[in-house]
């Protein structure tokens, strides 16, 4: 028996985007399971700005289900597509291991293909793709706009750029040990090769950084190192700070905060897509 109503009004007063299932293909054949959620009075002969979001973790994973923050990118007429690519959780030991000791390798290639998915979609304009991701979302988000050009824009979220420094400043950085198999003064080159900022100087995406000054998993460092070295190296670069706020602003932060997070993603990604 039902006994509360506190979300009728998202069917009486919201029109949602509708969600469907996406299973597709990586480099290898691989299947990787994904949603894409299409902005309310979809119209598929329009071309549409789109967005790929990236989980954090790595070893979590999205699934059906009501996500406000996916809806919402979706009513500002976005197609918003978010996947589960290797490294996460829901698939075995072996789907979330296959990352272990090389982020940046099987999961930027399986986010990669998530991208030539969208580009396949003949309502997604290919030219207005975004990326954006929050936490390891953060890292795979540096590390994509270090590897590639395609993306119109970027926006990282309480992200990782430096994995030795990460190490000696997170609240879990000694227990990076365990998925690189080493630590910074052991394996300087493992942490270096797998470290988005080795790769800072080939970014040419325009990119926002949003950070909590109170984050004790991403420490806010993370998103300093990326902000002054774009910044020196004459980039579109952008940094958003939120005081008090913890690594999950945008589950528990302040709600205007989280609003206003919000509000700045769509703003620079609308900013790129006119």
């Amino acid at each position: 028996m039902q006994l509360t109503h506190l979300n009728s009004f998202l069917k009486t007063n919201v029109k949602l985007g509708k969600t469907k299932d996406v299973m597709f293909k990586s480099f290898d054949g691989t299947k990787v399971q994904g949603w894409m959620v299409l902005p309310p009075n979809f119209n598929p002969k329009k071309k549409y700005p789109s967005i790929l979001n990236i989980h954090g973790g790595p070893r979590v994973q999205y699934a059906h289900t009501f996500f406000h923050e996916m809806q919402y990118f979706a009513s500002q007429g976005f197609v918003v597509f978010y996947t589960n690519p290797r490294g996460g959780r829901g698939r075995g030991e072996m789907w979330a291991s296959a990352i272990t000791g090389g982020w940046g390798d099987l999961d930027y290639k399986d986010c990669m293909a998530a991208a030539d998915y969208m580009e396949e979609q003949k309502f997604i304009n290919p030219k207005k793709i975004c990326v954006t991701g929050g936490s390891y979302g953060g890292y795979m988000t540096n590390w994509m706009i270090g590897h590639t050009n395609r993306f119109k824009a970027a926006v990282t979220q309480r992200c990782i750029s430096d994995l030795k420094s990460f190490h000696g400043s997170s609240d879990i950085g000694w227990a990076i040990r365990r998925e690189f198999d080493a630590d910074p003064w052991t394996d300087k080159e493992k942490y270096e090769k797998c470290s988005p900022i080795t790769y800072y100087q080939n970014i040419k995406t325009p990119v926002l950084i949003i950070h909590s000054e109170q984050d004790l998993r991403c420490h806010i460092e993370q998103g300093e190192q990326m902000f002054a070295m774009l910044k020196v190296m004459k980039k579109t670069v952008e940094m958003v700070r939120f005081p008090e706020e913890p690594h999950g602003l945008s589950r528990h932060g302040r709600p205007d905060r989280r609003i206003a997070r919000l509000d700045w993603i769509v703003k620079w990604f609308k900013k790129y897509t006119k």
